[in-house]
């Protein structure tokens, strides 16, 4: 039995026009011409037999059939898009397209992923680092790691671990001509910043530490490059523990005081909700969650 079903344009722009309560808006979402999305609304309207909007100079309205047409329309749009993003992703789609922030790629993401790549071949990870806040709704990514508060609206969330912040420096200034051996040492050494919310003039408080200018000193706007400063002996840096753990590990870096601050930020995955079930993303998401589940169990035990 064949379908008696109304052309998807003209469904896609009744959608679009519901949605917005304009044709000009519905248009360029579309990108075509409001006359394009009168002409479609208009042939559906004829096809059904019924009016879908009211027309008052520039503003339109929606009629009962309208509004009752509107939700089923919108359940198979959902429906159909998410179908082809499954076919998207089995059929070829092997790129999985992923957005974070710099330092957080280079010191904790990057040195994991060859475990990533070694169990799962047949993804080939596109890692895009940033500091702005990409709009996964917009933006052609598929998963985003972010430092923040948590909120992010429309996203489906997942907590990988808190961030605490501490000071390192280079093994050598412990023994050098000024060792470091208590927290007003720090008065005869260069302090290393970068921008994050929590930094030396929260630590210095909380380590009962005065006469320290907590604002001297260069300052770097990427992490990495500030962890590296410190490795290479310029200073003693407030650091943030996950970015941090791999130099510490390997004894490139070490903390000369155990004092620790909490932050309000932690590190988030996420993605948009409708895409959850496709196997690549539910994959990379259940292995980062994997892995910062054991950087927890490491820090825990360290």
């Amino acid at each position: 039995m064949s379908r008696r079903l109304p052309p998807l344009n003209a469904i896609r722009a009744f959608e679009a026009a519901a949605r917005h309560l304009s044709f000009t808006r519905a248009a360029d979402e579309l990108n075509v011409t409001p006359a394009a999305i009168s002409h479609q609304v208009k042939g559906l309207e004829e096809w059904f037999g019924i009016k879908l909007f009211q027309r008052r100079n520039r503003e339109i309205l929606m009629t009962e059939p309208g509004q009752m047409l509107l939700p089923g329309v919108r359940d198979a749009l959902d429906l159909l898009e998410s179908s082809v993003q499954r076919i998207a992703s089995s059929d070829g789609g092997n790129e999985l397209r992923v957005t974070c922030m710099p330092s957080f790629a280079a010191k904790w993401l990057i040195p994991r992923l060859g475990h990533f790549r070694a169990d799962h071949p047949e993804i080939d990870v596109l890692l895009s680092t940033g500091e702005g806040l990409v709009d996964l709704e917009v933006e052609p990514f598929d998963i985003g790691i972010r430092s923040g508060a948590g909120n992010y609206p429309g996203l489906a969330v997942h907590r990988l671990f808190d961030d605490s912040v501490f000071p390192v420096c280079s093994p050598e200034l412990l023994t050098g001509a000024n060792p470091l051996r208590r927290p007003d040492d720090l008065a005869r050494h260069t302090l290393l910043h970068d921008d994050y919310p929590v930094g030396w003039a929260e630590w210095l408080v909380a380590a009962g530490v005065s006469g320290v200018d907590p604002k001297r000193g260069p300052t770097f706007d990427n992490s990495a490059m500030l962890l590296q400063a410190a490795v290479e002996g310029m200073g003693v840096a407030m650091a943030r523990h996950a970015l941090a753990f791999a130099d510490l590990q390997a004894g490139r870096l070490v903390r000369p005081f155990p004092i620790t601050l909490a932050s309000d930020f932690a590190y988030f995955l996420v993605h948009l909700p409708r895409v959850a079930d496709q196997p690549k993303i539910a994959v990379f998401r259940d292995w980062v969650i994997a892995e910062a589940a054991a950087y927890r169990a490491e820090q825990d035990a360290g």
